[in-house]
């Protein structure tokens, strides 16, 4: 890259996980599955939960690089790869630009839109709008347009936090609320009814690839919320999912597009519903996908032959000062 210098290392592989935000604990156990995968691998591996001490950590250890398995703030949202960049320290995943992209539902969502992506038709506002610039007054618009339910969401959070559904026009305020509760910009998206499924994509720009499609099939639950992500029992994972070959495709296809569009390298995790009409939409993508014996990506790994290992060893092999 233009400007940098990689700096070279013998030291350990540090894996980056837990942090500071709302799925530390999810982040946690993605960490330690990545931990021993690389130490069955064969490599130094030390696991480094971040915190004011990241920088002289660093600095210490001297890493040869920096895998990254944090959710949330601070590690999807591109603030720790801007901290790797200036260590010039090698790390795994998407650059910046790519994570803010990711982490930014509204934004992402725009970037689709543009390129011709399929994904639900939405809305959006902030914080501010809704309390200072009478915003409240809009939602029977955003009903009008939208249609119910209304799904209603934080624009920057993951692993489904936040997120609310509202079936009768009453609820469309208090969802907004709890949505705002997790970030300062919500989104409000049309409902689509439908199978949920994922793709994980490996590699960047015409080199990527994707892993066999994954259905998440939730029991007993509106959608793929926290609890069905991360409780063991509540959801069931068909991987390869039990779907016509032409739709595996063509899912495999939007979920190569988003990633590309998005600039994302090394892996990331398309989420789509498959509607009743057999069309594909897009809601989002991961940029550091949930590597949990729960997470949907080990189940691609597995589905594809290859396994976890060499799914982790892939991404590895692609750490680099990011785009």
């Amino acid at each position: 890259r233009p400007g940098w210098r990689i700096r070279v290392s013998a030291g350990p592989v540090v894996v980056l996980a837990g942090g500071r935000s709302m799925e530390r604990e999810v982040s946690l156990r993605s960490g330690a599955s990545v931990v021993a995968s690389l130490r069955r691998g064969g490599h130094e591996v030390l696991s480094v939960d971040p915190d004011e001490r990241l920088v002289a950590t660093l600095r210490a250890e001297r890493p040869s690089a920096a895998f990254v398995a944090l959710h949330g703030s601070g590690g999807e949202d591109g603030t720790v790869q801007e901290l790797l960049e200036i260590l010039e320290i090698p790390y795994t995943g998407s650059g910046v630009l790519a994570c803010q992209r990711s982490w930014d539902k509204v934004r992402s969502k725009s970037i689709f839109a543009a390129d011709g992506i399929p994904t639900p038709e939405w809305t959006a506002f902030s914080q501010q709008a809704f309390r200072e610039l009478g915003a409240a007054e809009a939602l029977p618009d955003i009903v009008d347009k939208l249609g119910l339910p209304l799904v209603v969401k934080p624009s920057r959070q993951g692993s489904a936090l936040g997120i609310g559904v509202a079936r009768e026009p009453g609820q469309v305020a208090s969802a907004l609320m709890s949505a705002l509760s997790y970030d300062d910009h919500v989104l409000l998206e049309r409902w689509v009814s439908g199978r949920e499924l994922a793709v994980t994509i490996l590699g960047h720009g015409e080199g990527a690839t994707a892993l066999p499609v994954v259905e998440a099939v939730p029991k007993g639950r509106d959608f793929y919320d926290f609890e069905a992500r991360y409780t063991p029992g509540l959801t069931e994972l068909h991987a390869p999912a039990d779907i016509p070959a032409e739709t595996a495709s063509e899912a495999s296809s939007i979920a190569l597009a988003c990633h590309r569009s998005l600039g994302c390298r090394g892996f990331s995790r398309v989420d789509l519903l498959l509607d009743e009409s057999d069309a594909l939409w897009v809601l989002e993508v991961n940029a550091i996908p949930g590597m949990t014996d729960t997470s949907l990506l080990p189940k691609a790994a597995e589905a594809a032959g290859s396994g976890f290992d060499e799914v982790v060893e892939r991404v590895l092999a692609d750490a680099t000062l990011g785009l």
